[in-house]
C-alpha cells in the first residue's frame, strides 16, 4: 500500500459531475478502454475547466487518469471495494456524494488527508485558508512544491462538491451544511475508506466515526454489530471495557 499512500496523484480539480459520469459508465458495464474514450470525448465536447490548445489536452488527460484510477481501473487492492461502492450507488442513489467521497479517499489518500486537515481546522475556527491546510499537509508529506500546488486542486474540489463554500474574504473557505448519512452500509463504506487511506489499516471505531476527514457529513452512531456485512473486508476487535478496533483483513 506504500506507493498509494506516499503519492499525491491529484493534478487537477476533480469536479463532482465528472465523478458521477465516470461511475455511471462503470455501472453500465463498459470496459475501461471505452470508459476512457467516453470521458475524453465528453470533456472535449463540453470544454469545461479546460483551456484551449495543447494545455487543454493535458488537463483532460490528468482528469481522465484520476477518474479511471477511482472508478474504472483502481489498484488491485481496491477492486472489491470499488465493486461494493458501485452496488451502493445502485441501492442508495440519494447518498451518492458520500459514496464518491469514500471511493476517492481510498484511491487517493492525499484527498483524505487534505480533508482531515481541513476538518481539524474547521473544528477550531469558522474559516480556513489554503495556506493553513498546506502548512499542515507539509508536516506529513514534506515541504514539496507539489504539496502546495495539488492541495489547491483538492480544496477547490471540495468547493465544487459543496463540502466547502467560498467565504466573503478571498482565499478563505467556510464549512457547508453537513449531509446526513442515514444508511449504515454507506457509513460503513466511509469507515472502510478511512482504513484504506491509512498505511496502518486500523483505528478505533470511535476515532473513525469522529474523523475530521468526514467534515462534510453527519454519520450515524455505529457499533461493531452494524458492520457484520463487511466481515470479509473488516475485522472488529474488542478491547478495554467497551471499545472496538476496526482493522482491514489480510
Amino acid at each position: 500500500m506504500g506507493t498509494r499512500h506516499d503519492s499525491i496523484g491529484i493534478k487537477q480539480v476533480i469536479p463532482y459531475e465528472w465523478m458521477r459520469k465516470a461511475a455511471s459508465l462503470a455501472l453500465a458495464g463498459l470496459p475501461p478502454k471505452e470508459i476512457r474514450q467516453e470521458l475524453h470525448a465528453a470533456l472535449a465536447l463540453e470544454g469545461k475547466q479546460v483551456q484551449s490548445g495543447e494545455r487543454s489536452a493535458w488537463t483532460r488527460t490528468f482528469l481522465v487518469n484520476n477518474l479511471m484510477a477511482i472508478w474504472s481501473s483502481p489498484d488491485t487492492e481496491l477492486s472489491s471495494f470499488r465493486d461494493i461502492a458501485l452496488d451502493l450507488l445502485r441501492a442508495y442513489p440519494d447518498q451518492a456524494i458520500a459514496i464518491h467521497w469514500a471511493m476517492i479517499s481510498a484511491a487517493y489518500p492525499f484527498w483524505f488527508n487534505t480533508a482531515r486537515q481541513t476538518g481539524r481546522l474547521l473544528n477550531l475556527q469558522t474559516q480556513v485558508t489554503q495556506a493553513q491546510v498546506v502548512s499542515r499537509l507539509k508536516e506529513q508529506y514534506g515541504d514539496r512544491q507539489t504539496v502546495s500546488r495539488y492541495a489547491r486542486f483538492v480544496v477547490r474540489s471540495f468547493v465544487d462538491w459543496r463540502a466547502l463554500k467560498d467565504a466573503t474574504t478571498t482565499g478563505c473557505y467556510e464549512k457547508a451544511n453537513p449531509l446526513t448519512v442515514a444508511d449504515h452500509e454507506v457509513a460503513a463504506l466511509l469507515l472502510h475508506a478511512a482504513l484504506l487511506a491509512s498505511p496502518e489499516g486500523k483505528a478505533p471505531l470511535g476515532v473513525l466515526l469522529g474523523s475530521p476527514a468526514f467534515f462534510p457529513f453527519h454519520l450515524p452512531a455505529l457499533r461493531g454489530e452494524n458492520l457484520r456485512g463487511r466481515a470479509g473486508c473488516l475485522k472488529i476487535v474488542r478491547y478495554g471495557l467497551d471499545d472496538e478496533l476496526l482493522t482491514l483483513t489480510a
